[in-house]
């Protein structure tokens, strides 16, 4: 079955998605954002698109370029929203921008809406190894969940079961074009380390 089909039959599992009156897609303009605007799209879903301007990049101003010029093809609403996402006295600039994100995603929700992050079975891997290193229990151990209550709505991971791999592939072969950011190859950052240095040693061997 096709991802697009797998998909489909993921949405018919999760009433969230199925009732819902909006949908909400953090937008990034990388490839599991644009595969799950992509897959959102096809699938017919009352949907619209937020972009989060981390300011962090030179090429931030471009990614949001770029993401309007998607959204206006696909005829998607969209809008950008610009954080601060400096970090704070001990804090990571991962830690940083990941609260500021979801600050301003869990403001810009409109009540009863649900909004959709393109976390995979890989991002789902990754946090675990994370967890365990910093000794997490076990509400940390479980990972993040597929669905959960966020401000006014919820928020969804609807590809969760779904590789990096088989999202890249569906996206080369439907001619998708996305950004990459640079900073995800600087292993200074803990996932960044774990997904080039730990996850390759692990596929290998298993």
């Amino acid at each position: 079955m096709s991802l697009g089909g797998q998909f489909q039959r993921v949405l018919e599992t999760m009433p969230a998605l199925r009732s819902a009156k909006s949908c909400m897609v953090a937008y990034s303009g990388g490839v599991d954002s644009h595969v799950l605007l992509h897959l959102c799209h096809a699938a017919g879903l009352p949907l619209r698109a937020v972009h989060i301007h981390h300011g962090l990049q030179v090429q931030a101003d471009a990614w949001d370029r770029h993401c309007a010029d998607v959204c206006a093809q696909l005829d998607i609403p969209y809008r950008c929203i610009h954080v601060d996402a400096v970090p704070g006295p001990g804090e990571s600039p991962e830690d940083a921008a990941r609260s500021a994100r979801y600050r301003a995603l869990e403001e810009a929700l409109q009540p009863d809406e649900t909004v959709l992050v393109a976390h995979h079975k890989d991002d789902q891997a990754e946090t675990l190894l994370l967890q365990l290193m910093r000794g997490a229990g076990p509400a940390g151990l479980a990972s993040m969940p597929a669905v959960k209550s966020f401000g006014r709505g919820c928020l969804v991971r609807p590809l969760l079961s779904f590789s990096r791999q088989l999202i890249r592939e569906y996206a080369e072969a439907h001619g998708l074009n996305w950004v990459d950011d640079p900073s995800n190859a600087d292993t200074g950052f803990d996932r960044n380390y774990v997904r080039s240095g730990v996850m390759p040693a692990f596929a290998q061997h298993w």
